[in-house]
């Protein structure tokens, strides 16, 4: 059909390499067209060579989860921003994105708020966000959030910082600038380490949220034929 994604002869070979754990049968995928193959044509080819279809959906949808890392955002070098962009076979419909709502909510411990209109689909919770929406080629689901309170810890260890050498150049007692220098060195290492671990945290969430949505989309027919 119209919009519907297709794969570069790069991406086949990948699929069919993850799919049969072997490179022999990515020589099918020559006698793929300018424009690409669709899932189901190389579902096609995957039974010709002995691949089951399931397990060509399984590695599509693994290279589609990979696809789109929108750019982190940071604030000192730190990362204060997380997201995934995925190209979904079809959009959900009511049953499917109810289930997908109830997955946000168990991944990310939060009960959000959830908002279904007739072309887009949305779930938020404060800064973290999880919309389905049309592209030119069809749907997509888009994850994102921000740290809030990120920029503000580097500020008041930035401030500490600033104070510790203005009490050196006014003349203070060194032992007090030291001690002010210690504690914003301390806050924006806290603040680092944080970071690192919420930006590896929700990289997992988005990630298991992206492969769920993809496999509960699984267009219908993909059963593994032994």
């Amino acid at each position: 059909m119209d919009g519907e994604r297709r794969y570069s002869d790069e991406e086949i070979a990948r699929i069919f390499e993850a799919a049969a754990a072997t490179r022999e049968p990515a020589a099918a995928t020559g006698s793929s067209s300018a424009d690409g193959l669709t899932l189901a044509e190389l579902q096609a080819i995957g039974r010709e060579v002995g691949v089951a279809p399931a397990r060509i959906a399984e590695a599509a949808a693994a290279l589609d989860a990979q696809r789109a890392l929108p750019a982190r955002r940071s604030h000192l070098g730190m990362p204060i921003s997380a997201g995934r962009v995925v190209d979904l076979p079809r959009a959900p419909d009511d049953r499917e994105w109810e289930l997908l709502v109830a997955e946000l909510r168990r991944t990310f411990h939060a009960n959000g708020k959830e908002r279904s209109g007739s072309v887009v689909r949305a779930w938020r919770n404060g800064n973290l966000h999880a919309c389905i929406e049309p592209t030119e080629h069809g749907h997509q689901l888009r994850l994102g959030t921000l740290k809030g309170d990120a920029a503000g810890f580097n500020a008041l260890g930035m401030i500490a910082l600033v104070l510790a050498v203005l009490l050196l150049v006014i003349g203070a007692e060194p032992s007090g600038a030291l001690a002010l220098a210690l504690l914003g060195a301390a806050g924006l290492g806290w603040n680092a380490i944080r970071l690192r671990h919420w930006a590896r945290e929700r990289d997992e969430q988005m990630e298991h949220i992206a492969q769920r949505a993809l496999t509960l989309l699984r267009p219908t027919g993909e059963d593994d034929e032994g």
